[in-house]
């Protein structure tokens, strides 16, 4: 792990605007600006609100973006953005909006394809429009990063982009848009949120100047989650939550997720998913795991969730384990209807994802990670 002499790199969006009531703020700053044509990119529940973000003049919303998209939902997305000509690329929704914002941003009206900007710093750039991002859910932090993901369905594989051009510009984080969020969305998009904070505090590239997000995500969700999900309008445990997100974003961009996040991926890709929902069941299995790896930091994660274990790892999974189950999330694989004829593959996809393993505390081999698979069925 990183020590403090470590060189880092940390970027945050131009502004934040942060707290209940703040939505109508991006259209104020769009205003001011000069913006005249936006496009909202945005699922359906959440185009039917976009009266929230107080825009002004031409505003045109794609309201397509599903679940886990994948290339054929961006293709859709980058046809709206060169019909709309747009000065600013709203992202308004959950990660899948956001994510297909930055993409949107930076390869509408551009000679770049898709496949020739994935991987780290490839977008050409400069974009032609701003970016601005609103969250409606309290997991991804997709609005303080530098990253985007979409799924190859020939594939199954998730297509990663990071570039420093699809920073947001402004990101405006109302926790009152989170209210109509549903108990087991919440549930697991909070366990999403602490799972950024966990395995990058965890990390083999942790470094003390994104632990300090990292511990405090994690002790936000421990102690506004179960708030949350028993009343979704509880202000101050969604902010407290709103907050964590955006932690834990800060935490992908210079240091990144680790085995967790590698081996749910395959869930969302071929199962399709909730990267929440699968962030949630894969998280004790792959915490306790690495305990030997990270006994000290395990017990601050336990400890910031306020629970109880000692440092070996069946006490860290069954503790881990209760956190989540007590929220209502399904913990197994079987419960989501994932077959068992499919965990040789899931296998062979997460053992693929180098740039999340390698960054694992305790080395996974594709051994382990069918271990893991088959206790979680």
């Amino acid at each position: 792990m990183a020590s403090l002499d470590s060189p880092i790199t940390i970027v945050r969006p131009h502004l934040i605007e942060f707290g209940i009531g703040t939505a109508g703020k991006l259209g104020k700053w769009a205003a001011e600006k000069g913006y005249r044509r936006a496009l909202v990119i945005s699922d359906a529940f959440n185009a039917s609100r976009i009266d929230v973000l107080e825009l002004t003049g031409e505003v045109t919303v794609f309201s397509e973006v599903t679940p886990e998209p994948d290339t054929a939902n961006l293709e859709k997305v980058l046809a709206a953005a060169n019909g709309a000509d747009a000065e600013l690329i709203v992202g308004f929704g959950g990660g899948s909006a956001m994510d297909l914002a930055k993409l949107a941003a930076v390869l509408a009206g551009s000679a770049q394809t898709l496949h020739e900007v994935v991987g780290p710093n490839k977008v050409h750039g400069p974009r032609k429009a701003a970016l601005a991002q609103v969250p409606t859910t309290s997991g991804t932090g997709s609005e303080a990063g530098i990253r985007a993901l979409v799924t190859d369905p020939n594939t199954m594989a998730k297509l990663a982009v990071e570039s420093l051009h699809m920073l947001a510009d402004i990101a405006v984080i109302d926790p009152a848009l989170t209210f109509t969020v549903p108990a087991r969305t919440t549930a697991a998009t909070g366990i999403d949120a602490m799972a950024h904070c966990v395995e990058a505090f965890t990390n083999r590239k942790a470094h003390p100047m994104v632990d300090i997000y990292a511990i405090e995500g994690t002790r936000l969700v421990g102690k506004y989650l179960a708030r949350a999900v028993k009343d979704g309008n509880d202000a101050e445990a969604r902010a407290g939550l709103s907050l964590a997100s955006l932690y834990g974003g800060f935490c992908l961009g210079p240091v990144n997720t680790a085995g967790g996040h590698a081996l749910a991926y395959p869930l969302g890709t071929r199962w399709h998913v909730a990267h929440g929902a699968a962030n949630a069941l894969i998280f004790p299995h792959v915490l306790a795991f690495n305990t030997p790896s990270a006994p000290e930091k395990t017990k601050a994660v336990m400890e910031a969730l306020g629970r109880q274990s000692s440092d070996n790892i069946a006490s860290v999974f069954d503790a881990a384990y209760a956190f989540c189950a007590e929220l209502g999330i399904e913990m197994k694989l079987s419960g989501l209807g994932v077959p068992e004829s499919d965990l040789d593959a899931m296998a062979d996809d997460a053992f693929a994802i180098r740039r999340l393993l390698d960054n694992n505390p305790r080395d996974l081999t594709r051994a382990d990670i069918r271990s893991i698979y088959t206790a979680a069925f």
